[in-house]
């Protein structure tokens, strides 16, 4: 639709999820780095009653349906505060993460299983927002809740579904997972396909791109002419002032327009460029 092929993603979304997804157009791919790190917020649903194979509703179903009528709100609230701060997640076959070069869901679907290493994410806030039953075959035995959870790039909420259902003694799995908030983007500032088609269509494009220069929160510095040269070239920036070793920043013309990210050198004491993002 943008006529373009320079498009990159700052963090996967699973096929059957819906949500915030920030992609970052042209010259704006070189930010991906610095915002693929961010953290997400979350609205999982997550049903009680039978694991499957994928972690998610489009997976099969690994376990007979267990009764799961005596989860009750305070049992699950229970059961999640077991899982605030940093905990170890062992990433599912069905994700995106790669191993020797290779997807794991490419893996997964060739039915191929191999040991993966835990990782430390961290569940910065997790709370139960709604809890009902669900019927099967005309009779109630499983439970769905809904789970606010905000967290650490690179943690799995269908590993989280997982061992919630696991804690709780019966199997679970995810049957909707929406991104909320991706750092500080949110699904008031989202659109949807169908819309981005209508702007493009309308050439009012402009209307929904974010500058690059709001896209991170790094201290602006501007610069005159004489440095914008510089800095073009490459070269180090002198200003006065204390900044810890490593902080990064915006390098601004005039106009506020972004023209490089700097990272601060503590031992010279200078600004050096790390990415350079002059007007093409």
């Amino acid at each position: 639709m943008l006529k373009t092929r320079r498009i990159g993603h700052t963090g996967t979304l699973d096929p059957f999820a819906t949500g915030v997804l920030i992609t970052c157009i042209n010259r704006a791919t070189r930010l991906v780095r610095f915002l693929s790190g961010d953290e997400k917020e979350y609205l999982a649903t997550v049903r009680l009653g039978y694991a499957t194979d994928t972690g998610d509703l489009t997976g099969k179903a690994l376990t007979p349906i267990a009764d799961a009528r005596q989860i009750t709100t305070d049992m699950l609230e229970n059961a999640l505060s077991h899982f605030r701060g940093r905990i170890a997640q062992t990433p599912p076959m069905y994700s995106a993460k790669k191993i020797a070069g290779t997807k794991l869901y490419e893996m997964a679907r060739r039915g191929q299983e191999i040991e993966r290493r835990p990782i430390e994410v961290e569940i910065k806030e997790i709370e139960l927002k709604k809890i009902e039953d669900s019927f099967s075959g005309g009779d109630i035995l499983m439970r769905d809740c809904l789970v606010r959870v905000v967290c650490s790039a690179g943690t799995y909420i269908r590993t989280l579904a997982e061992d919630l259902g696991n804690r709780l003694g019966v199997g679970a799995h995810l049957i909707g997972l929406r991104r909320t908030c991706a750092g500080n983007f949110g699904l008031d500032r989202s659109v949807t396909l169908e819309q981005l088609a209508k702007f493009v269509e309308e050439d009012e494009i402009e209307q929904i791109l974010v500058p690059m220069v709001e896209a991170l929160e790094f201290e602006i510095l501007q610069l005159n002419e004489e440095e914008r040269r510089a800095i073009g070239h490459g070269r180090s920036l002198k200003r006065s002032g204390e900044w810890l070793h490593g902080t990064h920043a915006m390098l601004c013309d005039q106009m506020r327009q972004l023209i490089a990210i700097a990272v601060y050198n503590g031992e010279r004491g200078l600004w050096d460029p790390q990415i350079v993002l002059l007007a093409e």
